[in-house]
């Protein structure tokens, strides 16, 4: 199975297109989005492309192959006006041998990780920053936002298949690859 993740649209359109010509160019089965999906969040500043409307046509798009992960800037209401599932706190997903877990970041991570059993993969976003590292018999995986970078980073998603999870930034460049 090819899976699709991205965190923290925020919103944002601008990065969507490009996501979507990911999705099929590389044949992805499913899509997990893990929260921040419509809020842009007080810290941020208004930018051109915020266009909730737009976000949600585009995660619908997706039908039954999305999951959605509600993130800390995703509220009742987005839960209610969306059609599709948007699951709270954690999601787990066995997978080809491993044991996967999606989150949002903001409860779970690689800081809090107790209710993680051993052994297994955390993916979350939160953080706006992508990065791939094993700590403590676990593997912490962020594929970073798509709409709101922190650091001198693209936006960047993340593409898992056959055991190996790579994360991209939309100039196409590899940021990070592991095989498990």
């Amino acid at each position: 199975m090819k899976l699709l993740i991205f965190s923290d649209i925020h919103g944002i359109k601008n990065n969507l297109t490009y996501l979507k010509e990911v999705y099929e160019k590389e044949k992805c089965d499913r899509v997990i989005v893990l929260g921040d999906l419509y809020y842009i969040g007080p810290r941020n500043t208004m930018i051109p492309g915020y266009d909730i409307q737009a976000v949600k046509s585009f995660l619908e798009s997706f039908g039954d192959r999305l999951i959605s992960i509600q993130g800390n800037c995703d509220s009742q209401v987005d839960l209610d006006v969306s059609s599709f599932v948007i699951v709270p706190e954690l999601e787990y997903l066995p997978l080809d041998g491993l044991d996967l877990y999606f989150t949002h970041g903001d409860l779970y991570n690689h800081k809090n990780y107790e209710k993680i059993p051993s052994g297994s993969i955390l993916i979350y976003g939160h953080e706006h920053d992508p990065y791939i590292v094993n700590e403590n018999n676990r593997w912490f995986i962020n594929p970073g936002s798509i709409s709101l970078p922190k650091g001198n980073t693209y936006p960047s998603y993340l593409i898992y298949e056959n055991r190996t999870f790579t994360i991209y930034d939309i100039k196409g460049q590899q940021l990070f690859q592991q095989s498990l």
